[in-house]
Formats: C-alpha cells, sequence, structure tokens
C-alpha cells in the first residue's frame, strides 16, 4: 500500500503523549498529521483503516542486535539473505534494525559487510524493515567470554582493521561490541567515539575500574547485559555493577526468560530503568522455523522449545520476536506500556541517531507504526509509510470527502 492513509478512532502512543481516540494521517511514507478525532477533517484522497475496538498504535521497534530470522542470517552475505529478514521482522512489529555480524575470518566479515553496506544503499523500502546499518559483533572480544562467537577467529582490537572494514561497508557499520580490556580496546574505543560510531561494552572480563576506563574513552553501550560478561560480585562489580551504576552506559537486555531469568530482568528494570534499557532479540536464523538443527557461523545450533544451544549447552543466539520481548518485560517487571515502547524504539532511535525520523509517532516522522491489539500482539505493521504485515486482513472504510474548514 503506497496511497495516502488515514488511521482512525485509535489509541496513539505519540511523542507528545498518549491520544485515547486518536488519527495518524500518512503520505509519502511520513506522519504528515496527527491529533484526536475531534480535530480530524475528512480528505477522499485518503484510505481509512477500520481497526478493531481497543487496538493501540505504537511506534515500530527497532531492533539493534539481530543475526538472522526465518532461515535467513547477515553471515549468509546475500541480498536474498538481507530480503528475507527484512520482509519477515515487521511480522514482530520491528520496523528497522541493524544487521548484525559475529566472530568469523576476516575474508568473511568483510563478505558480510560490504553486502549489507550495498543492500543499505539500493533498498527500496517495498514493505520491509530497514536496514539502518551494521552492528560488528566481535572478533574484538575476550576468548574466555566467547559463548558462541567461534575462539578460532577472536582477535585484538586493532583500528587500522576497523577503518579497513568501515570503508568496506560504505561507512554503514554503526555499533561495535568489544572488550575493552583487551589489548588495543581503549584505543579503538577513542577511534570509535571520534568517527560517531557506537562503542558497547560485551563478551567481555572487564573490571569495573576496566569499565570506567572504556567510558571515558567514549562506550556508551552494553551488549546482551548479563550474558557473556563478568557479573556483581560485592568485592568486584564487574560489567554488570559498572551497567547499574554508570548513567553513561546503555544496555541490551534479552528478555526471553531464558537468557536471562525473569526475576534477575526485574531486578535490571528495577536498578536502572527504562531510560536505559534497549529490548534486542539477538536471534539467530532459526527464529520463525521449527524445531532442529541449525548454522550459526559454522557451528551446529540445537533449537528446542524456544531454547537455541550449541552441543556443549552454550547459548547460541535466541529465536526470540521482538514484539514477544515487549509482552514478557512487561509480565516480568510489571512496567507499562509506555515503558517497553521505551525500550523497544525510543532508546534504540537516540542511540543510534536517528531519533530525528524513527522511534517515536510525531509530525514529520517516518511512517513506522505497529498496530497492537488489546493482548498487545502485533496486529498491522507500517514501514515508511507501507504495509507490511496485516495478521487479519485490511479493512478499510469508504473514502470520505473532503471538509473544508
Amino acid at each position: 500500500m503506497d496511497n495516502k492513509v488515514l488511521f482512525t478512532d485509535i489509541q496513539i502512543y505519540s511523542e507528545a503523549g498518549m491520544i485515547e481516540k486518536g488519527f495518524i494521517k500518512i503520505a509519502a511514507g511520513k506522519i504528515v498529521e496527527l491529533g484526536s478525532m475531534s480535530e480530524l477533517i475528512y480528505d477522499e484522497e485518503y484510505e481509512e483503516l477500520a481497526h478493531a475496538k481497543h487496538c493501540t498504535v505504537i511506534p515500530g521497534l527497532i531492533d539493534v542486535h539481530i543475526h538472522g530470522v526465518d532461515g535467513a542470517d547477515v553471515m549468509d552475505s546475500t541480498k536474498d539473505a538481507l530480503d528475507t529478514m527484512a520482509a519477515a521482522l515487521p511480522k514482530e512489529g520491528t520496523t528497522s534494525f541493524l544487521a548484525t555480524t559475529m566472530t568469523q575470518s576476516e575474508q568473511a566479515i568483510e563478505k558480510a559487510l560490504m553486502n549489507v553496506g550495498e543492500y543499505i544503499e539500493e533498498q527500496s523500502f517495498n514493505n520491509k524493515a530497514e536496514v539502518l546499518g551494521v552492528h560488528l559483533e566481535g572478533p574484538f572480544v575476550n576468548k574466555k567470554m566467547a559463548g558462541a562467537q567461534p575462539i578460532q577467529y577472536i582477535i585484538n582490537p586493532q583500528v587500522d582493521l576497523f577503518e579497513k572494514w568501515q570503508e568496506i561497508a560504505k561507512g554503514y557499520i554503526k555499533l561495535v561490541t568489544l572488550a575493552p580490556e583487551i589489548d588495543g580496546g581503549l584505543e579503538l574505543i577513542r577511534y570509535l567515539k571520534a568517527t560517531g560510531v557506537i562503542a558497547s561494552i560485551g563478551h567481555s572480563q572487564s573490571t569495573f575500574e576496566e569499565v570506567s576506563e572504556a567510558i571515558e574513552a567514549g562506550a556508551t553501550h552494553a551488549t546482551h547485559l548479563f550474558n557473556q560478561m563478568s557479573g556483581l560480585h560485592h568485592r568486584e562489580p564487574g560489567v554488570v555493577g559498572a551497567v547499574f551504576l554508570r548513567d553513561e552506559l546503555k544496555a541490551e537486555l534479552i528478555s526471553d526468560g531464558v537468557h536471562v531469568k525473569p526475576e534477575v530482568v526485574k531486578l535490571a528494570y528495577k536498578m536502572i530503568g527504562s531510560d536505559r534499557i534497549i529490548l534486542i532479540t539477538d536471534s539467530m536464523r532459526a527464529k520463525c522455523l521449527k524445531n532442529g538443527t541449525y548454522d550459526l557461523g559454522g557451528q551446529n545450533v540445537m533449537v528446542q522449545d524456544g531454547k537455541a544451544t550449541l552441543k556443549d549447552g552454550t547459548l547460541a543466539g535466541s529465536i526470540l520476536k521482538l514484539g514477544d520481548a515487549l509482552k514478557n518485560m512487561m509480565s516480568f517487571t510489571e512496567c507499562t506500556l509506555s515503558d517497553v515502547v521505551q525500550m523497544g524504539a525510543v532508546n534504540p532511535a537516540k542511540q543510534l541517531n536517528v531519533f530525528d525520523r524513527k522511534g517515536s509517532i510525531a509530525i514529520g516522522k517516518d511512517a513506522d507504526l505497529v498496530v497492537l491489539d488489546s493482548h498487545y500482539n502485533v496486529y498491522m505493521t507500517f514501514c515508511n509509510g507501507r504495509l507490511a504485515y496485516d495478521r487479519g486482513g485490511i479493512h478499510t472504510h469508504e473514502n470520505h470527502k473532503s471538509k473544508k474548514l
């Protein structure tokens, strides 16, 4: 759907606050008007959408850490793989994402980076989620905190190598996960800060002091809080303690109840609140597929009943949907829908410096919109003003004739 669209009589989580019975006008992929129904002037050029009662529209979700979905993976290094991901993600309310690489050979990483860079410059936004850039996860991590990152390809942080990779990626590497305690880590963090790239602490054994040094160097992010990082101890706060105490850090969180126990999710929420948590999936290609064995970075991953693991039991990404992450977060912490919108849309948009066009519902912004039903399930998703997912079949009213002021 590429014509002018009108949402009517729907609850809206707008940037300015909640609109209980509101309208949104979309044209040319942008939000051009919104307000309460009492302010609406109908225009026959707009196709009006009728929704079931108790529906709510929220801003499109942004996943800053996702490897794959629906049989495709970023490391496949093909346009078809990214197309598959971009087409599948609106079903869970995700309207934009960072294509996330993983630790592999330099050649494999370079092939993936080249593919994503070319894809971004050519993407057409035809009913698909938008690729905003690359999250480079590894290979600059700590071997002792490898997790599912293949140890044989882990290397020390190198500014020269990163410069080369950023050129290959056409400048689209937006976020880098690294271990600051490894030789070269702080130097790379300083370079990332100087060039406008987010430096994220992850797969790290850093002490509290080492994290503090990384923050001073420019780190502003932590990769999948609790997972593959030094934990909280009463004599060494570690990365987790630093995230709790240092407001400079935003923290990714996988709220699937598998990577982090629900009670610990609640603890994190109580400690750092909705302003600093960014909900992610860290999902791999098996998401949306059946139980079975799948590839992740050349390793077999067994997927069984909502859990993805290597042969030795190590967690290997997730099969979490971002829309479910929001519901889980509300269930685990008793937070509000407004809180999870903050964690799933506002915070990632601000962290990626795209809040001028994404992350909230406001006039002039991209029409990335998700309609939720009364149970907070994704009912309909629009990406850049185009219908990308419709669970129940689109419903339209007959167009109203224009009313003049």
